[in-house]
């Protein structure tokens, strides 16, 4: 199975977290509740909480399983916390580092841009949004004036990651440092997720 197409305001309610930042898919007053006809929610038991805290990371990245598990084991090698680990990986993808800069409104539409080759990392033309950005790195908009119209008109992204330096007017952004677990803006329970994939 590819990744997610479907409803998108319909994992946000399902989760009860805004994951898709779609202007469509943010829960409305009065929809809080799960998507579906009846209105009753059992109580979740400890495995059903774990997985919809994965389901979270999941789809907030837009990752797949095997990409989730991937990063998990990553994160398991590394000295430190498991949980903090594995969202700091999650958060140095190139898509990521696009959305979080500004220069897209959300994650999908940066996975977009970077598949259709409208950004150069260290000079080199990429398509891969998975790739994992390290300090120093830069990252610009290819110098094409279709390409540069685009995402002049993009408004109201504004960035907010620290561990970025942004120039928006020449749309180049610079990794100055690596994020923190402060710099993670999912609010996600970590620790059930760990135990949940340790499995």
């Amino acid at each position: 199975m590819g990744r997610y197409t479907g409803p998108k305001c319909r994992i946000n309610r399902r989760l009860g977290e805004n994951v898709y930042e779609s202007a469509g898919a943010i829960i409305k007053k009065g929809k809080e509740s799960p998507p579906g006809q009846h209105k009753r929610r059992k109580k979740l038991t400890n495995y059903g909480a774990a997985l919809i805290e994965k389901q979270k990371i999941k789809f907030y990245y837009g990752l797949r399983d095997r990409q989730l598990y991937r990063y998990y084991d990553i994160a398991k090698r590394t000295r430190g916390n498991t949980g903090a680990a594995l969202l700091l990986l999650c958060e140095r993808r190139l898509d990521n580092v696009v959305r979080r800069a500004g220069f897209t409104l959300t994650r999908p539409q940066a996975r977009q841009g970077i598949v259709h080759r409208h950004f150069q990392l260290n000079g080199k033309t990429v398509n891969k949004p998975g790739i994992m950005v390290r300090p120093g790195d830069v990252i610009t908009l290819r110098n094409r004036p279709n390409v540069r119209k685009l995402y002049s008109n993009i408004e109201g992204a504004a960035g907010d990651a620290e561990w970025l330096s942004v120039d928006d007017e020449n749309k180049k952004i610079v990794i100055t440092t690596l994020p923190t677990i402060d710099d993670v803006t999912l609010k996600v329970d970590v620790g059930p997720v760990v135990v949940f994939m340790s499995r």
